[in-house]
């Protein structure tokens, strides 16, 4: 996934700064590029609108933002089975597999926030969260350039 999004990292002038992404013209590189960018963006698109209402109008109402909390981690889990069905050359798919195993710590450590029971908490548990960004926006990265794309424009 493109990704750095965390609390207050996703905001609709980054959205804007998207470019189209093109794909390598060889054949195998270009159907993992595609099959990638299809599994990714509509999953850095729900995240942008979690974190988002996380940062904005949810931030001073707790149950609205465990739900959005709930809903990352969600979509952060449907992205790691949706990658892991992907057909890629070898050396890329083990490093999808290191993308999702770290991917995975951040969407259980994204669950146990949305448990958090007030919201000075959940404050302070957000400063934990973006902190958890790094290494999965590093495998993110390394799996784009194994497949000729640039690196994401959010990290």
């Amino acid at each position: 996934m493109c990704r750095g999004c965390g609390p207050g990292r996703c905001d609709p002038a980054r959205r804007r700064l998207h470019r189209p992404v093109r794909c390598s013209a060889h054949p195998s590189a270009s159907e993992s590029c595609y099959g990638y960018l299809r599994i990714a963006e509509p999953a850095n698109g729900r995240l942008e609108i979690d974190f988002d209402r996380l940062a904005g109008p949810d931030r001073a109402h707790l149950t609205a933002a465990e739900g959005d909390l709930r809903d990352a981690a969600s979509t952060e889990r449907l992205f790691d089975r949706e990658i892991l069905t992907l057909s890629l050359p070898p050396a890329v798919e083990a490093t999808a597999r290191d993308l999702v195993r770290v991917n995975e710590s951040r969407a259980r450590l994204t669950l146990a926030v949305s448990a958090d029971h007030t919201l000075q908490q959940l404050a302070h548990d957000e400063t934990i969260l973006t902190a958890a960004n790094e290494p999965e926006e590093e495998a993110v990265r390394s799996v784009r350039r194994q497949i000729g794309l640039p690196p994401p424009s959010t990290s």
